[in-house]
């Protein structure tokens, strides 16, 4: 627990540079990213951050972990320390690892014992303990970045070709999966940099995958598997359609996002002006730093829905999307969220098609927003209505159409809906291949 606590302070920001003119965050912290450029994004996502840090703190953390008898007077450890080897048990919370590069991995405390180790870490079998000095050095030396992790997989994970590399506006779109490199565990697919496209994969690929979606912008995302977990990460003006999330959804730092999906849990943090559809059987977690959030109930659906909601364990019932709790309560709590107002709701169509027996939204709407939408096509209807009675000759038939796409399509431009049904259009192939 107290590693736990201690490794917060990798995202810890500095107010102290900022009162001296200096840029906050500092950059005086940034490490190398991939092509040799300052990485200063987010910590979260770089894995030499993470390294930096471990190598970094190494010795605050093992002194940590002392028993106070191995203590200098100063609270410090001496050259005669030694470390137990429930420390080095409970250092496996950070840190795992291979022999001789092998793809089976191990937590720290069994490669601590592997008997060509223990002149490198002093280790005594008599004691049952490790030599301060000894294993420190052995750590440092040894110590990686995790050759699993995101800036790995985005480095050397396979490609995946899913955006279309339009000139101009795709080609920093970086889309990749760890499957082929990462041991036998749940894989990780990683989008990253999605600009003005729409995105729409079913495929093996992401059954079962943790999915990191990240700087994603104006774009539309279609992800229909069933999948392991989500996080979309300081994506702007984007709609993503997930199929059912068997462990969780992180939403941060996102503004003006929709996020449609049935899943077991739910958290934002650091949101603005988002909406989400969705039907979960947990409340949704609030956490700090959220303005103008919607939640609304689960209002699509795909063919193979059901049959993913059943892989993954979730059922329609019970449902606790309009239940969200605030965690860390801050003093504009009433405005934080709010639940969409029916009159605003309208459902939504996924414009491919797959095999599979879903018809219509699981466990259906609730009432006031199945009226709402009752209300609206009972008024289409009446206008359908009123316009076949009108008896409009054919030129006055073919001059009102032309005013009514018209109007379609200026409603089009202001809503922003044109990019999404643009980008529809496959190049040269069906929906049923978009789709994946």
């Amino acid at each position: 627990f107290l590693l736990f606590l201690y490794i917060q302070q990798l995202s810890r920001v500095s107010l102290r540079t900022s009162l001296v003119g200096e840029e906050w965050p500092s950059p005086r912290a940034r490490s190398p990213g991939l092509a040799g450029k300052a990485a200063g994004h987010n910590k979260n996502w770089n894995d030499q951050d993470h390294h930096a840090f471990l190598l970094t703190h190494l010795s605050d953390m093992l002194e940590l972990l002392l028993e106070p008898e191995q203590l200098s007077a100063s609270s410090h450890a001496t050259h005669s320390s030694l470390v137990s080897y429930e420390a080095v048990r409970a250092l496996s919370f950070l840190i795992e690892g291979t022999v001789n590069n092998s793809r089976t991995v191990h937590p720290l405390h069994e490669l601590a014992l592997w008997q060509p180790c223990h002149g490198k870490n002093g280790y005594s079998k008599i004691s049952n303990t490790f030599s301060f000095p000894k294993l420190e050095s052995w750590l440092r030396s040894c110590l990686t970045t995790n050759p699993f992790g995101m800036t790995a997989c985005l480095k050397s994970g396979k490609k995946l070709a899913w955006a279309q590399q339009v000139e101009g506006t795709t080609r920093r779109a970086k889309i990749a999966c760890n499957t082929r490199v990462v041991p036998e565990v749940f894989p990780m697919v990683i989008m990253s940099q999605v600009y003005k496209q729409t995105l729409a994969k079913s495929s093996d690929t992401l059954v079962g995958a943790h999915v990191r979606i990240h700087r994603c912008n104006e774009s539309f995302i279609y992800l229909l598997s069933p999948l392991r977990s989500v996080t979309i990460e300081k994506c702007r003006n984007s709609t993503f359609v997930l199929g059912p999330v068997q462990v969780s959804v992180h939403v941060h730092s996102c503004d003006n996002v929709k996020v449609i999906v049935v899943c077991h849990c739910l958290s934002l943090s650091s949101t603005t002006g988002c909406t989400f559809y969705i039907l979960t059987p947990t409340q949704p977690l609030i956490l700090p730093g959220n303005q103008a959030v919607s939640f609304a109930p689960f209002h699509t659906h795909y063919p193979m829905l059901e049959d993913h909601m059943a892989q993954v364990g979730l059922a329609t019932l019970p449902n606790y999307w309009d239940s969200p709790m605030l965690v860390c309560k801050e003093s504009s709590d009433a405005s934080v969220f709010r639940l969409l107002p029916p009159s605003d709701f309208y459902t939504f169509v996924i414009p491919f098609e797959m095999e599979g027996d879903t018809t219509e939204t699981p466990g259906g709407l609730p009432h006031v927003y199945q009226k709402a939408l009752s209300q609206r096509e009972q008024k289409v209807q009446i206008w359908q209505k009123m316009v076949k009675e009108a008896c409009l000759s054919k030129d006055q038939r073919k001059q009102f159409q032309m005013l009514v796409e018209s109007k379609f399509y200026e409603w089009l431009i202001q809503t922003g809906n044109r990019q999404q049904l643009d980008s529809l259009v496959p190049p040269a192939v069906g929906s049923k291949q978009a789709a994946g």
